[in-house]
């Protein structure tokens, strides 16, 4: 029986923080008590002035794998992951070919099983061609759940027509995260935008009223047939103030790139490095953002890591790919604003941890409690980094956040009651394991 304790911790747990030893035993917490005896022998952490946080789940991450590996793959993705203090992830369907049917499917599981460092979930992409099947594939082992693209992304992973939305929304039983861009007006808006100004009007082709009349449409729908709907990267104050009156069924997520860059500023600096879908957008914008974390309107904070090679990136607008790195540094983003009381360590444990496991009903996991899952995280909130581009485990090895100061950082990273990472250093070899659902 393997043995391993954590002394001295700051437990963050369901809104509350306490001071206490954690036993873990055969991948399970065992154990929580204020001083608990072992054997000498048994492997011990201590982590006085630091805080014991329930592993992150980052429900969104494009690790390309299979046919888009010069990108990024599994075994470098999941390996930022776990450097950045995550322990499970959910990955999207824009592969090529793209995670549409059981066969796609299950060679992700095959591949995750022998490179992936974390526990990891798939979700199956919707399309012309499975909307009508999206109810029995959902039921997978490993399934996430369903993933609808709204707006244009790879192959023929689009849902743009709102009756095929509806079927969709009206078939699926478990939770749809939703890419929530309106395909037509982003067509037609392109054809007037003016290109040869660059990727500083990437926020003015894809602006705001193309989330927001998409994101209606899924309110529609979603409420018609009580679906579980979670649409991903809000980035308007709009959809905000839409989305405060969203209902049980439907959940949000913001990422840590819109809660911390804006624009012109963002464009000015990094040119196309900071340009993604739905676009980094104002200072406005952000603040709206922010009011939602406040408001109890965002319920998750995903990474959205889709990375691209620096060539790509570097061709001309509009033909530069969306997407930037942001799995390994997203912890640590976030933990800079609890440094600067954007928001408390509490509420951002409830955003990364404790929400995705209620929303998608991950068995066992996103609490620190006796019996659950030792999927675990040391942080020190007086520790300072800076983020460099050579510190990146992506494949695509760069960071939109390269010569960040912040303050706070996890410094231990423990899955399935193992010891993965501890100091930066990563330990043993991937394996990680498929996430059960209820």
């Amino acid at each position: 029986m393997s043995k391993l304790i954590i002394r001295n911790a700051r437990l963050v747990n369901e809104g509350t923080i306490t001071e206490s030893d954690v036993l873990i035993e055969d991948e399970r917490i065992a154990k929580i008590a204020t001083s608990i005896k072992v054997d000498n022998n048994v492997c011990a952490i201590d982590a006085e002035g630091k805080f014991l946080i329930p592993g992150m789940i980052d429900d969104q991450d494009h690790f390309r794998e299979p046919g888009l590996t010069h990108k990024e793959d599994i075994y470098h993705g999941t390996k930022g992951a776990l450097l950045g203090g995550i322990t499970s992830i959910f990955e999207m369907p824009n592969t090529s070919p793209a995670t549409i049917d059981e066969i796609e499917f299950q060679k992700k599981i095959k591949i995750a099983e022998t490179n992936s460092w974390t526990n990891f979930a798939f979700f199956i992409g919707a399309c012309k061609a499975n909307v009508s099947k999206l109810n029995e594939l959902e039921k997978m082992k490993g399934c996430a759940g369903i993933k609808i693209f709204m707006g244009s992304s790879t192959g023929n992973l689009l849902i743009s027509e709102e009756e095929d939305l509806e079927i969709a929304l009206k078939t699926c039983k478990r939770r749809v995260a939703i890419h929530s861009e309106d395909e037509k007006r982003l067509i037609d808006r392109l054809t007037i935008i003016n290109k040869s100004n660059g990727v500083i009007e990437h926020e003015n082709w894809r602006d705001a009223l193309s989330a927001i009349i998409s994101t209606k449409k899924v309110l529609k729908y979603a409420k018609k047939y009580n679906t579980k709907a979670h649409i991903l990267h809000i980035s308007t104050a709009d959809e905000i103030q839409l989305l405060q009156n969203k209902g049980k069924f439907i959940t949000v997520e913001v990422t840590p790139q819109h809660l911390t860059l804006f624009s012109p500023d963002c464009y000015n600096k990094l040119d196309s490095l900071a340009q993604m879908n739905p676009p980094i957008r104002s200072l406005e914008h952000q603040i709206g953002l922010w009011k939602g974390i406040s408001n109890g309107t965002v319920d998750v904070i995903g990474s959205d890591h889709a990375p691209h090679t620096l060539e790509e990136k570097k061709k001309q607008w509009p033909n530069s790919p969306s997407g930037m790195p942001g799995v390994q540094t997203t912890l640590s983003i976030m933990l800079n604003h609890v440094s600067n009381k954007k928001l408390t360590l509490q509420k951002l444990i409830e955003l990364l941890s404790e929400n995705p496991c209620k929303i998608y009903n991950i068995k066992n996991k996103g609490f620190i409690k006796e019996g659950y899952d030792a999927d675990l995280t040391i942080v020190d909130l007086n520790k300072e980094i800076i983020i460099k581009n050579e510190y990146i485990a992506s494949k695509s090895g760069w960071s939109p956040f390269n010569g960040m100061k912040l303050k706070g950082s996890p410094v231990a990273t423990i899955i399935n009651g193992s010891i993965k990472m501890i100091e930066g250093k990563v330990l043993e070899k991937p394996n990680g394991k498929v996430i059960d659902f209820d």
